[in-house]
C-alpha cells in the first residue's frame, strides 16, 4: 500500500484534475437518472395485485386515476371541463355522469348509488384515468395539467394526487437537506478537530464522492426518492470517519517525518487504506442486507449506499490527501489547539464504576426490548403528509363530501355471466365499508336497458379478457377495517372467479404488511450474521464477535424501544433500515476499542490495564465520530416536512448517540467481564501473552 500512497502522493494534481472533470458526467447522470416516487411499485412483481396492475394497464389502457370534485358549477360547464380533461395528453378516459345518460335526463333515473357516487349536496365527482401508472412521468404532467385546467373550484384526490404532492415537497427540502447536514457536520469537525479549515476539505472530498455515487445510478435507470433524498446525508454520516482517519494518520507521520510531508502522507495513505477497508467492510455489509428484502426498495436503498460508501472510500485515499498537499500551508495558518480534554479521568471512572455499568445494562435490557416489540408502525405515507398539501386537502374533502377514503379495483373474467356477475356485487355492497360499486352489470338496472349503455362506457369497463368494477371504501388505507374489508371481498370474489384479483392501494398495502414483517426478520438475521463473520475474520475471535453485536445490538433496542415510549409511530421502513444500518455503521466504535484492548492483552497487560488503555485510546474517535454522524442526520430530521424521511433521520441521529455511551460505557464493563473467555476463544491471544511474559522473565498467570 506504501507504493499506492507514493502513487497518489506523486500525482495528486492530475486526481484533482480528474476528479474535478469527472463532476460533469456525474451531474448528467444524476439529472439523467428517473425517481420513482411511488413506494408500492417495488412490491413483487409476483404477487396478484402487481400483475393485476399490469392487466389493467394492458388490457384497458389505465394506470393511475384522480377523483376530481368540483364544487358549485352547472351540468354544462362541468361537461366542458370534462371535455378538456378528455384531451390533455396521458389522460385516456374521463368517467361523470353523461358517461351513463344523456345529461338533460334527470338524474334520478340512475340507481340510488350511482347518483349517489356522482353527486353530493355540495359537488360534483368525475374519474379520471391515465394511460401509464400512477408515478409514471406521463401521469404526474397529466395530473398537473388537470389541475391548471380544473382551477380553484375543483379539487383533485387520489394516489396520484399525493405522489405529485410529494414529489413537489422532496424536490424542493433536497437541496436544504444537503446544506444543513453539511453545515452541522462542519461545526462539529471544526470544534473537534485542529484546524478550522480542515472541514471544508472534508465536505469537498466526501461531497464529490456523493456526486459520483449519484451520478453512476444511472445505470440502474431509476431509484426511489427515499433513496435520493437520503442518499447524500447517509454517505456523509458514515464515511467522514475516514477523512477523520487519514488527517490523524497524517498528522502523526508529520511528527515521524518532520521535513517531508509527502513521505508523510504517502504513509499516512497507506495505513488509512488498510485501516478504512476494514471498517467500510462493516458498513457495506449492513447496507448490502438490505438488498435480501423481498420488497424491493431495500435493494433499490441497499445498492446506492453500498456503491456511495465504496466510492466514499476511494475518495478518501486519493481526492483529500491531493487537497491537502495542494493546500498544505493555508491548512498550518488555520491550525488550533485541540478544544475536547482529556478524557482519561473518564475512562478510569468507567473502569472503577464497571459493576454499575454492567447492571444498568440489565436494568434497561428488559424495558427495551419490551419497547422494541411494541413499536408502532405506519404504511399509509399520505396519512403523515403537511394537512396544507393540495392532495390532502382534496382527499378530506372526498371523505366528507362522499364518504370514501379509498378505492379498490376489482379485475374479472370478461366471460363472468351477469347473473353470478350481479350476484357477487349485491353480496360485496353488503360488506361494512364498501359505499357502492361502479361495473357494466351496476349500469344496467331496471330504468337502463343494456342497448342504452354507451359503448364508450364499456369500453372502459370491459376488454376481450378482463371487466373491471370501482369498488369504493369509506375505510382509511393501511386500516385494520379497510383489510379486514379486503379479506371479506376476496372471499366473496373466489366464490365466483377464480382467476380474479382485487387492486388498488389499500389491496397493494395489504401485502407490503405482510411482505415487510418478514422482511424485518431476513434483513435483521442478515446483517447479524454478515457483521459477525466480518468482526470474527478481523479480530480472530468466537468469543469478540458475540460480545460487539449484542452491545450493538442493546442500542438499537433502546433507540427503536424509545419510539414505544414515546408515543411515536415511525414509517414501516424505518423498522427495517435503522437496525441494519445503526449495527453497520456503529460497530465499528466497538471495533475500534476491542482491537486495541486485544493488542494490549497480548502485550501483557492485564485485563484492567488493556481495557482501559483502549477506552482512553479510543473515547475521542468514537465521541467525534457519532458526532459527525449525528450531525449530518439530526439537522435534516427538524426540516424535513416528510415524515418517513424525518423519521429515519431521527432515528439514525439518535441511534449514532445511544450507540456511542452504550460503547463507552458498556463494552468496557463487558470485555472486563469476559475476559478470560475472550483469551481463550481468540486466536493467538493466549500464546502471545506467553511469549511476551517469557521475555520479561516474570511470572504471570495466562489469564487476570
Amino acid at each position: 500500500m506504501y507504493k499506492f500512497g507514493k502513487a497518489v502522493v506523486k500525482g495528486r494534481f492530475i486526481i484533482l484534475i480528474l476528479s474535478f472533470a469527472l463532476l460533469v458526467p456525474s451531474l448528467i447522470g444524476m439529472l439523467g437518472t428517473r425517481i420513482n416516487y411511488d413506494i408500492l411499485s417495488y412490491l413483487p412483481g409476483d404477487l396478484d395485485t402487481m400483475k393485476g396492475q399490469d392487466i389493467m394497464l394492458d388490457e384497458f389502457g389505465k394506470g393511475g386515476f384522480a377523483f376530481v370534485m368540483i364544487d358549485g358549477m352547472q351540468d354544462k360547464d362541468v361537461k366542458k371541463l370534462e371535455k378538456k380533461f378528455a384531451q390533455v395528453e396521458h389522460v385516456c378516459d374521463v368517467i361523470w355522469y353523461d358517461s351513463l345518460a344523456d345529461i338533460n335526463l334527470p338524474k334520478e333515473v340512475l340507481p340510488k348509488k350511482l347518483y349517489d357516487f356522482f353527486n353530493s349536496d355540495k359537488a360534483t365527482l368525475m374519474a379520471v384515468f391515465f394511460d401509464e401508472t400512477s408515478a409514471a412521468d406521463g401521469s404526474l404532467e397529466a395530473l398537473n395539467e388537470v389541475k391548471k385546467i380544473a382551477g380553484s373550484q375543483c379539487f383533485v384526490a387520489g394516489m396520484t394526487a399525493a405522489i405529485n404532492d410529494i414529489k413537489g415537497l422532496t424536490v424542493n427540502e433536497t437541496t436544504g437537506y444537503v446544506i444543513i447536514a453539511v453545515c452541522l457536520t462542519s461545526l462539529v469537525l471544526a470544534l473537534t478537530m485542529d484546524s478550522f479549515l480542515i472541514p471544508v476539505f472534508f465536505m469537498l472530498s466526501v461531497g464529490m464522492a456523493v456526486l459520483y455515487n449519484l451520478g453512476s445510478n444511472i445505470f440502474l435507470g431509476e431509484i426511489s426518492f427515499i433513496t435520493q433524498a437520503l442518499t447524500a446525508v447517509l454517505q456523509l454520516g458514515v464515511t467522514i470517519d475516514y477523512s477523520i482517519f487519514l488527517w490523524h494518520s497524517y498528522k502523526e507521520q508529520q511528527k515521524e517525518h518532520p521535513n517531508d510531508n509527502k513521505e508523510a502522507m504517502a504513509v499516512a495513505i497507506s495505513k488509512t487504506v488498510s485501516s478504512v477497508v476494514g471498517s467500510s467492510i462493516t458498513t457495506v455489509a449492513g447496507f448490502l442486507a438490505l438488498c435480501f428484502m423481498s420488497y424491493k426498495l431495500g435493494l433499490d436503498m441497499g445498492i446506492v449506499m453500498a456503491k456511495g460508501v465504496v466510492i466514499g472510500v476511494i475518495a478518501c485515499v486519493t481526492v483529500l490527501p491531493s487537497m491537502i498537499l495542494v493546500f498544505d500551508k493555508a491548512l498550518t495558518k488555520t491550525m488550533h489547539r485541540d478544544l475536547i480534554p482529556s478524557l482519561d479521568k473518564l475512562s478510569k471512572f468507567i473502569i472503577k464504576h464497571r459493576a454499575v455499568c454492567i447492571t444498568a445494562f440489565l436494568v434497561i435490557l428488559i424495558p427495551a426490548l419490551y419497547g422494541y416489540t411494541h413499536t408502532s408502525v405506519y404504511y399509509d405515507l399520505t396519512a403523515t403528509l403537511p394537512k396544507d398539501l393540495d392532495s390532502i386537502i382534496a382527499n378530506t374533502k372526498l371523505e366528507e363530501e362522499f364518504h370514501m377514503s379509498t378505492t379498490h379495483i376489482l379485475m374479472c373474467d370478461a366471460d363472468l355471466s351477469s347473473k353470478n356477475m350481479n350476484n357477487m356485487l349485491k353480496e360485496m355492497n353488503k360488506v361494512d365499508g364498501v359505499k357502492f360499486s361502479l361495473g357494466l352489470n351496476s349500469l344496467i338496472g331496471p330504468n337502463i336497458p343494456k342497448e342504452a349503455v354507451p359503448d364508450t362506457l364499456t369500453e372502459v369497463l370491459k376488454s376481450k379478457n378482463w371487466q373491471m368494477v370501482l369498488i369504493g371504501s369509506e375505510y382509511k388505507t393501511a386500516s385494520d377495517e379497510v383489510n379486514a374489508q379486503i379479506d371479506t371481498l376476496q372471499g366473496i370474489l373466489e366464490k365466483y372467479d377464480k382467476k380474479g384479483m382485487l387492486i388498488g392501494e389499500a389491496p397493494c398495502t395489504k401485502d407490503l404488511i405482510t411482505i415487510t414483517d418478514r422482511d424485518f426478520k431476513v434483513v435483521s438475521a442478515v446483517s447479524i450474521l454478515a457483521i459477525f463473520l466480518i468482526i470474527f475474520f478481523v479480530l480472530q475471535s468466537f468469543s469478540l464477535p458475540i460480545i460487539l453485536v449484542s452491545v450493538i445490538e442493546f442500542a438499537i433496542f433502546v433507540n427503536m424501544g424509545l419510539t414505544c415510549y414515546l408515543h411515536t409511530t415511525i414509517p414501516f421502513i424505518a423498522s427495517i433500515v435503522i437496525g441494519t444500518i445503526q449495527l453497520g455503521a456503529t460497530v465499528d466504535y466497538a471495533i475500534l476499542m476491542s482491537t486495541r484492548y486485544k493488542s494490549e492483552r497480548i502485550s501483557g497487560h492485564d485485563k484492567t490495564e488493556a481495557v482501559t488503555i483502549a477506552l482512553s485510546t479510543s473515547i475521542k474517535s468514537i465521541i467525534v465520530s457519532a458526532l459527525g454522524f449525528f450531525a449530518a442526520t439530526f439537522g435534516v430530521g427538524i426540516f424535513s416536512k416528510v415524515d418517513m424521511i424525518s423519521q429515519l433521520c431521527n432515528l439514525l441521529s439518535r441511534g449514532a448517540i445511544i450507540s456511542m455511551f452504550t460503547v463507552i460505557f458498556m463494552l468496557p464493563s463487558m470485555l472486563m467481564l469476559f475476559d478470560p473467555i475472550i483469551i481463550r476463544s481468540t486466536f493467538g491471544m493466549k500464546n502471545a501473552k506467553t511469549n511476551t511474559n517469557s521475555q520479561r522473565g516474570v511470572q504471570m498467570p495466562a489469564i487476570k
